[in-house]
């Protein structure tokens, strides 16, 4: 059976708008994390699938992240028959609006794990996975 992608929206720290187009079976929640000056970083929840699921997804697995403020638009594409993928990580590096070089990193997490409950949180904020 086709599945089709879904579309949402999100905003990130910059106040830049960002659409998502994503597997509703697959994509739990997509994180931006930029550099700060000072050196730290900032991070923050660009996109919170609103389904809870479903069937499992199929073997490959399409996510596109744009927005045309950032002049940023890339697709990501997963061969996961064996669906042991969990976490992708996206990072550019670019100009951003007042010249200077910035890092945008931006995380997209598989809601599988969540509700299979495969990955817990440790102190510290660390994930590991959980044995058996």
């Amino acid at each position: 059976m086709a599945r089709h992608n879904r579309q949402g929206r999100g905003t990130d720290q910059d106040g830049s708008e960002y659409v998502i187009s994503y597997q509703p079976d697959w994509l739990r929640h997509v994180k931006v994390t930029r550099e700060l000056e000072n050196g730290r970083q900032s991070t923050k929840t660009l996109f919170r699938n609103p389904e809870s699921g479903g069937g499992g997804p199929g073997r490959h697995v399409r996510t596109r992240v744009a927005s045309k403020a950032e002049d940023l638009d890339f697709e990501i594409g997963i061969d996961d028959p064996g669906g042991v993928v969990t976490r992708v990580v996206v990072e550019t590096t670019r100009q951003d609006r007042t010249g200077e070089t910035s890092t945008i990193r931006f995380t997209l997490v598989d809601g599988r794990a969540a509700r299979k409950g495969r990955v817990t949180r440790k102190r510290g904020g660390a994930s590991r996975r959980r044995k058996g």
